[in-house]
């Protein structure tokens, strides 16, 4: 299943601005940080869900990435992690369905015209057919979302090598080999990963 959208392609406007920088604050070193949650999406096939998404400041400045987002205030990051799983896809699940943290990940990077840090937690979620055929459906977007998200897409992990090599950028690096990893069930190790 893949669902697209149509980015309006026009750049960083000042509502867009005020809306991605509102989960965002100044680290002690002054660059905009933010702590998040991720989940890794696997279905009975072993495909992983990911999203491919465009710098908002930068509209072809694209890469495939796992739903997710920022964790809210006074929110734990399983909380926050099945939050922004709903929101992104319609797919509602409870803290007690994810397994893990099993990656966590420092990453710097430049977004909607800043640098910035983000400490990721990603967790493990299993979901049946219907689950599966369900994802999209039922989407609580904001507007800054709806313009960024540009497709969802089920992955194998030799798709996601194809890709690679024809040049498309996928995150966190080396997803394929964690997704093998994980599609026997979590061991229970939790590798960190930094990607500046």
């Amino acid at each position: 299943m893949a669902t697209k959208r149509q980015s309006s392609g026009n750049g960083l406007t000042a509502q867009q601005q005020a809306e991605v920088n509102a989960e965002w604050a100044p680290g002690p070193d002054g660059i905009l940080h933010r702590d998040a949650a991720r989940v890794l999406v696997l279905d009975p096939q072993g495909r992983c869900l990911l999203v491919r998404g465009h710098d908002v400041g930068d509209p072809h400045h694209q890469w495939w990435f796992t739903v997710g987002g920022g964790i809210g205030v006074g929110e734990a990051p399983e909380q926050g992690a099945c939050r922004e799983l709903f929101e992104e896809t319609g797919l509602m699940l409870t803290p007690d369905r994810l397994q893990g943290p099993v990656l966590k990940r420092h990453a710097t990077f430049y977004f909607a015209l800043e640098t910035r840090r983000q400490d990721e937690v990603f967790y493990l979620a299993t979901v049946n057919d219907e689950e599966r055929e369900g994802v999209g459906r039922d989407q609580h977007l904001t507007a800054l979302e709806r313009d960024v998200l540009d497709e969802f897409r089920w992955w194998s992990p030799e798709d996601i090598r194809v890709a690679e090599n024809a040049g498309q950028t996928f995150y966190p690096r080396g997803i394929a080999s964690l997704i093998e990893n994980l599609q026997p069930g979590w061991d229970g190790s939790c590798p960190e990963l930094r990607e500046e």
